[in-house]
């Protein structure tokens, strides 16, 4: 006991050796944290050892941040008494000269698998009769009653109460800006028909549990993804539309590291809907005006998302139907000129939205800004194709356009490697109506903060344009694909990349037509 308390004395009276014999064993142990974390492994890396991910997840390889650089640097954006002409035309269809710089390129390319969560930009992609592959594959909706609530149990007193599925989007909910949303194909299939059927969306959300589990889940993330890092929640959705659940065959792939694996030897074909009861069910959901039949996933939610999102009701997740899609009209192509009937999914109204950033620039201009609002973000718009004018064109240009065509030329094959010949056929557009904005641009794409009142205010001011949309703003332009031989399904295709020049085919007055 006299030993051991002279001991205890010793160390304590040598502070100095006390904290060197720490150093040491922490020093000996981080290596071995870092490479083998007491932590289950991220669903990233189980997807990573089959599964590439698709999009630019650098920043600086963005198309849009190049694009700031060289407005900044200080390029000279004339605006012409031509290109005042053209935005005030009235009547009719022109026909321009075929100069292939003369809309401009596209710069960025955007999907947003899941409506409303965070995007993904693309250096090239391939063009359906909905929008841009994977675009607006899933979306959120509540469950909601109907107000006033009713006196007797329902309308005519013969039942309960009719709960409603309503989509939501940052306009309502805010914080689903900050909801990444990552899609993985399988290796060696990026530019292959059969991507889909093997893809899949990983989704992350902030969340921190309280007390211990949430100080090991810190500990986690810094160990795995850096010291900046947060804890995420995370879940794995599939690309491919589950099997049984329509007229689609296509089994829905498993991913990996979840524990569902088969045992079937590779390459073999498993119907797994009986090895996972799913409880997918077809149910009606309203979309802005329309109500449509889709299945909806909400057992594949944590339960945690509804909780920091802020949603009070029940919420569900809502795949789009392939043999149920919408039907666009109003200013979209009749059959008869599209050569098929033209369809959208979960997309606002049209199949595609193109942004023209010098009208970004232009608008930005007249902004009133303020600590919260010090440049106008181009994602706020949450537009599919953005491209940029030359200099001898005038902002909001593209507001007379009515027919364009993107074409590759052959400098610019570093975009798709010059590994796929039909990338070149060019890819063409009939450019329906103007976009009219709602409030949610808004919403910061990044901190899922809302601005109380910019850019609404300043749209509503600046561009009530058009006369289809009285005392709304304007900016963007709805777009509807158009094919080379749209009377087969296999034909119904095309291809869009970074660096295309813009071909403007025909131009004319635009005139929307509500909903």
């Amino acid at each position: 006991m006299e030993d051991g308390g002279q001991a205890q004395r010793a160390w304590a009276s040598n502070p100095p050796t006390a904290f060197i014999f720490l150093i040491t064993v922490f020093a000996f142990f981080l290596p071995i944290l870092i490479y083998f974390p007491p932590f289950p492994p991220f669903r990233r890396d189980a997807l990573l050892e089959t599964h590439v991910q698709v999009g630019i997840q650098h920043p600086s390889e963005s198309g849009l941040r190049k694009s700031t650089q060289k407005h900044n640097a200080g390029r000279s954006v004339p605006v012409t008494a031509e290109g005042t002409a053209r935005n005030n035309a009235k009547d009719g269809v022109e026909e321009t000269p075929k100069t292939s710089t003369d809309g401009g390129r596209i710069r960025s390319l955007w999907i947003y698998p899941i409506k409303s969560c965070r995007g993904i930009e693309l250096r090239q992609s391939r063009v359906l009769p909905t929008g841009l592959e994977f675009d607006r594959l899933y979306m959120f909706a509540q469950l909601r009653s109907p107000f006033p609530a009713p006196s007797s149990p329902s309308a005519d007193g013969s039942g309960p109460v009719e709960h409603t599925w309503h989509f939501i989007t940052q306009r309502q909910f805010p914080l689903l800006a900050t909801v990444q949303v990552d899609l993985f194909v399988p290796k060696g299939e990026a530019d292959s028909d059969k991507a889909a059927s093997g893809a899949f969306l990983l989704v992350r959300f902030p969340w921190k549990e309280r007390g211990l589990r949430g100080v090991l889940e810190s500990a986690a993330a810094k160990l795995s993804r850096g010291w900046r890092a947060q804890p995420e929640k995370e879940f794995v959705l599939p690309v491919a539309f589950p099997v049984g659940s329509s007229s689609s065959r296509s089994p829905s792939p498993v991913p990996p590291g979840s524990g569902q694996e088969s045992d079937a030897e590779e390459g073999e074909d498993v119907e797994i809907e009986d090895r996972r009861p799913r409880g997918y069910t077809h149910e009606k959901v309203t979309i802005w005006r329309d109500t449509v039949s889709a299945l909806n996933m909400e057992a594949e939610l944590p339960r945690e998302l509804r909780l920091y999102l802020g949603v009070s009701n029940r919420l569900g997740l809502f795949r789009v139907d392939p043999a149920r899609l919408r039907e666009v009209r109003r200013c979209a192509p009749t059959p008869a000129e599209a050569g098929y009937q033209p369809v959208a999914g979960f997309q606002d109204a049209y199949p595609l939205h193109l942004l023209n950033l010098k009208s970004v620039r232009d608008f930005d201009a007249k902004i009133d800004k303020d600590k919260d609002l010090q440049e106008l973000d181009p994602r706020r718009f949450r537009a599919n194709i953005i491209v940029d004018n030359n200099d001898y064109s005038s902002p909001y240009d593209e507001e007379t356009w009515k027919k364009i065509r993107f074409t590759s030329e052959p400098g610019n094959r570093k975009e798709s490697n010059g590994s796929n010949d039909k990338k070149l056929v060019p890819s063409t557009f009939h450019v329906s109506c103007r976009t009219v904005r709602c409030k949610m641009p808004n919403v910061d794409q990044d901190s899922g903060y809302r601005h109380p009142v910019q850019p609404d205010k300043a749209l509503r001011k600046f561009r009530e344009v058009d006369e289809g949309a009285k005392r709304m703003g304007c900016l963007g332009m709805q777009v509807t694909p158009l094919f080379t031989n749209p009377g087969l399904p296999e034909g119904r295709k095309s291809w869009v990349e970074v660096g295309m020049s813009v071909e403007v085919l025909e131009r004319g007055h635009h005139v929307y037509i509500l909903q």
